[in-house]
C-alpha cells in the first residue's frame, strides 16, 4: 500500500518537476499566451468556444465542392474517405452506417472537428465562415437543415442531432 501511495504522489509531482528540470537544465520555453491562444480552439457541445461568423448551406456547397468533394464524394457519399450523409435509422441494424446525421451527437462537434482537422491536406486553413458554411451544407445533406439555412454561434448549438441521446448514460457528465 505504501508503494501505491508513493507512486501516486510521484505522479502528482511529475508535471511540476518537469518544469523545474527544464528550467534547471536550460531547455524549453514557456509558451507565449498568443501561441497558446491559437491552439485553444475547442468547441463544447453547448457551443462554448464557437467563433464569430456565419455560413449558409449555399456557401457551404461551394466550399465543399472545392475542398471536400475529392475525399467525401458527391453529396457526402461515394468518396474514398468517410461517408458524411445518409444512414438514418441504421444504427440499430446489423450493418449500421455511421455518418454525421446518423451517429454524431452534437452539431458543434462537427464544427470543432472540421475546424481542427479538415481539409485533410491542409488542416485549420478554413476560415470560421467557411467552417460554418461546410457544417451547414453537411447538415443539409443529412436533411437536418433546410436549403436556405444559415448557421452562426447562436443557431449551431440549437441544431438537434438525431443520435444526441445515443451517447448518454446514467453517469454522463456532458452539460448542454
Amino acid at each position: 500500500m505504501r508503494r501505491r501511495i508513493m507512486a501516486f504522489v510521484l505522479l502528482l509531482c511529475l508535471p511540476s518537476l518537469s518544469v523545474c528540470w527544464a528550467q534547471t537544465l536550460g531547455i524549453g520555453d514557456t509558451a507565449p499566451v498568443d501561441l497558446v491562444r491559437t491552439w485553444d480552439i475547442d468547441v463544447r457541445p453547448n457551443g462554448e468556444g464557437l467563433p464569430a461568423g456565419q455560413g449558409s448551406v449555399a456557401q457551404g456547397r461551394l466550399v465543399y465542392e472545392r475542398r471536400c468533394l475529392a475525399c467525401h464524394g458527391t453529396l457526402g457519399q461515394g468518396g474514398p474517405h468517410d461517408r458524411l450523409a445518409g444512414g438514418m435509422g441504421s444504427l440499430s441494424t446489423a450493418s449500421p452506417i455511421k455518418t454525421v446525421g446518423s451517429f454524431w451527437p452534437y452539431a458543434t462537434t462537427l464544427f470543432d472537428y472540421i475546424r481542427r482537422a479538415m481539409p485533410f491536406e491542409a488542416p485549420q486553413t478554413l476560415s470560421g465562415d467557411e467552417v460554418y458554411a461546410v457544417v451547414a451544407y453537411v447538415l443539409h445533406l443529412n436533411e437536418l437543415l433546410p436549403p436556405d439555412a444559415t448557421l452562426d454561434a447562436r443557431s449551431l448549438p440549437a441544431v438537434r442531432m438525431p443520435n444526441r441521446e445515443g451517447f448518454r448514460s446514467q453517469h454522463s457528465t456532458v452539460h448542454e
